[in-house]
């Protein structure tokens, strides 16, 4: 049984937004509603769902870069929002991120080598060996010694986020954060990135929550999903079980939308986009746009329930065993 490496405890948090205009009143936007999960060490949970639903802001809540509303999120048993400065400059050396976009993430006026050297130099105990650390670290992740001495603009989207990747591991961390790591890169591409990251887990034993809206990276990534809708965990559970037996409509929409090649191969329709049917105040938030929809959605919020071992789900439907 592996132990939990950090705890989301009825995590939310709203924000307040401009009206945008004379007259007009600020209106409120709850990025993420109520969420409970847990990350084991050494797995690879998989938060997964369209854009817009709130996956960003969780990753954020989870690194302290956004304070939230209610809830509290604990590593290694401290709630990180409570940490004195002493223990939050070690948290931020134990949790690191990988950016989504590998051209905005780096700075152009720094060398790669700069970039990964810049945590080494905050965080090393002997400032001596940080340039050999450095070069180790970008050894690691498929960088030569002379990649150090370039600029960002010189280095492929790919080349781009390996050094984004060797920024994150130079401390050795516990958790990273990757959020949508490799949506910005050509499929190709892609699929060295999750190739290095399966590895650097494997050999440094990292712990990844490991944010995508885009199903079958999260199958090939990760041992737990959790599916997220509109700011609320719909369903979680393993991998496997999420495959074999997707219980939410939202997630068997999602699984149907993951592309095949062959041509003759029906798909389901376009899903409406979030911005046509707002969430309700009452009832599931998926009833606006649900096609197993019926009058019983409309009178309560559901939770996630287990329906299966470690495989639960918040559906009305499925509560009472239709």
């Amino acid at each position: 049984m592996r132990d939990v490496l950090m705890e989301i405890r009825g995590l939310s948090k709203t924000f307040h937004v401009s009206g945008g205009g004379l007259g007009r009143r600020a209106r409120e936007v709850r990025a993420v509603r109520d969420v409970t999960l847990s990350i084991l060490a050494g797995e690879t949970l998989g938060l997964v769902g369209e854009s817009g639903c709130g996956k960003s802001t969780l990753g954020r809540l989870c690194l302290a870069l956004e304070k939230p509303t209610s809830g509290e999120v604990r590593f290694e048993g401290r709630n990180i929002f409570d940490l004195t400065n002493l223990e939050r400059k070690a948290f931020r050396q134990a949790v690191q991120l990988v950016f989504q976009d590998p051209y905005a993430s780096l700075n152009p006026r720094r060398t790669a080598g700069q970039t990964v050297m810049e945590p080494l130099w905050l965080h090393a105990s002997d400032p001596g060996q940080v340039p050999e650390e450095a070069r180790s670290v970008m050894r690691t992740v498929g960088l030569s010694e002379e990649h150090a001495q370039r600029y960002p603009h010189e280095f492929s989207g790919g080349q781009r986020q390996r050094i984004g990747i060797a920024r994150a591991i130079a401390l050795k961390p516990k958790l990273i954060v990757a959020d949508e790591p490799v949506s910005a890169l050509d499929v190709s591409i892609q699929a060295q990135i999750l190739n290095l990251m399966k590895k650097l887990q494997r050999d440094f034993g990292l712990t990844y929550l490991f944010i995508t809206h885009d199903f079958s990276v999260v199958r090939y990534m990760s041992d737990r999903i959790a599916v997220m809708y509109l700011g609320r965990i719909v369903e979680l559970g393993s991998n496997e079980a999420i495959f074999a037996n997707p219980l939410h409509p939202y997630t068997r929409l999602l699984h149907q939308a993951i592309p095949v090649p062959d041509p003759r191969a029906k798909r389901p329709g376009p899903l409406a986009v979030i911005d046509d049917h707002p969430a309700p105040e009452e009832g599931c938030l998926f009833y606006p746009r649900c096609p197993e929809r019926f009058d019983r959605c409309r009178e309560r919020r559901p939770e996630l329930f287990e329906r299966e071992t470690d495989h639960r789900v918040a559906c009305i439907r499925r509560e009472e065993g239709l």
